[in-house]
């Protein structure tokens, strides 16, 4: 067993413990540029967490997405059968919670009013949408043990077609579980950029037929191909960004201005992971610069949590933040099951 074994560092309690705190450093400052930010909270090197510690959709959605995956997997080998109507009826419930308050996306909310029925999820999932919720909530599935390849890339894109249809947004889901999953096992961020862009390319014509259905038919598509294609490509586009702004980096200047605001799938996944690599073994400097940022503050660093914890553990965080953050004990829960 190395120190980057995933059980022995707490990889899924990290990662999840991660996004949480990202989410609630980000959460007061989304909707703010940077200069708002910094009259608001200071320096951003010194920014603390909030107290209370509240967190917005982006972890309540992660935990909805945890506890079916959960449940599928309690019933079986990992299959769309199994997956879809858990995963859907957390996120019905999450609909209808009365915390759920808390600045929600609108595709989301739409989508999931449309779940709540008996209609085909592809006639509920907003095909024209490639907004950050579809991958903000996917660390669990690159986290659970014991799925294959297929099944952990099958997994990302079914819960992120079930709200947000757009091709891109299933391909950027991929690549985050893809990512969490590869710093959970041990993956040094150095080789990280290389080593997605190679899963791109691998999988920019497949479509994963057994997992979303017909869901290429709903959009204007020729081909079931040509509609995957189109999401790799811009999640190709956008990991292109990110090397070059790696390839000269700038911890001062706000990353968004190189990988783009995160409202959209492709431009989460990269400024969240901008800010990531920017900081690799510094987790609370990384959270922080992702929070001070022009754009959707709280999914980028939610999601730069997420590869924080991943890749350093459980022990990357302080417990004087830990402590503190709100759904502590069902984070710790999950994570727990999973680090077993």
């Amino acid at each position: 067993m190395t120190p980057k074994d995933p059980a022995r560092k707490r990889a899924a309690t990290g990662a999840l413990t991660g996004l949480a705190l990202g989410d609630a450093l980000g959460f007061p400052t989304e909707f703010n540029d940077v200069p708002a930010i910094l009259a608001k909270c200071g320096p951003w090197r010194e920014m603390n967490l909030p107290e209370p510690a509240f967190v917005s959709d982006d972890t309540q959605l992660t935990l909805a997405l945890g506890r079916g995956l959960r449940t599928a997997m309690a019933r079986g080998p990992l299959a769309a059968p199994g997956l879809a109507p858990t995963v859907r009826e957390e996120f019905v419930d999450w609909y209808h919670h009365p915390d759920n308050n808390r600045a929600p996306g609108a595709t989301c909310l739409a989508a999931c009013e449309l779940l709540d029925g008996d209609r085909p999820w592809q006639r509920a999932s907003r095909i024209g949408s490639k907004g950050c919720g579809a991958n903000m909530r996917v660390a669990p599935v690159g986290l659970a043990p014991g799925l294959s390849p297929e099944q952990r890339s099958g997994a990302a894109q079914l819960q992120a077609a079930l709200t947000h249809g757009h091709p891109t947004a299933l391909a950027a889901s991929d690549l985050t579980a893809h990512a969490v999953g590869l710093l959970a096992r041990g993956t040094e961020p150095l080789g990280l950029v290389g080593l997605l862009r190679s899963y791109a390319y691998d999988n920019r014509s497949r479509y994963r037929h057994d997992w979303l259905g017909d869901l290429w038919t709903h959009s204007q598509d020729p081909t079931p191909e040509h509609f995957a294609e189109r999401g790799w490509d811009e999640c190709l586009a956008v990991l292109e960004r990110l090397r070059r702004a790696l390839a000269h980096p700038s911890p001062e200047t706000d990353p968004c201005l190189a990988t783009g605001d995160g409202w959209i799938a492709e431009e989460a996944f990269a400024t969240g992971l901008h800010c990531f690599l920017l900081f690799p073994e510094e987790p609370l400097t990384a959270l922080r610069r992702a929070a001070c940022t022009k754009g959707d503050s709280d999914s980028i660093a939610c999601l730069t949590g997420a590869f924080a914890g991943a890749h350093l553990g459980a022990d990357a965080w302080p417990a004087e933040w830990t402590d503190r953050i709100e759904y502590r004990e069902e984070l710790l829960e999950l994570g727990a099951l999973w680090d077993a």
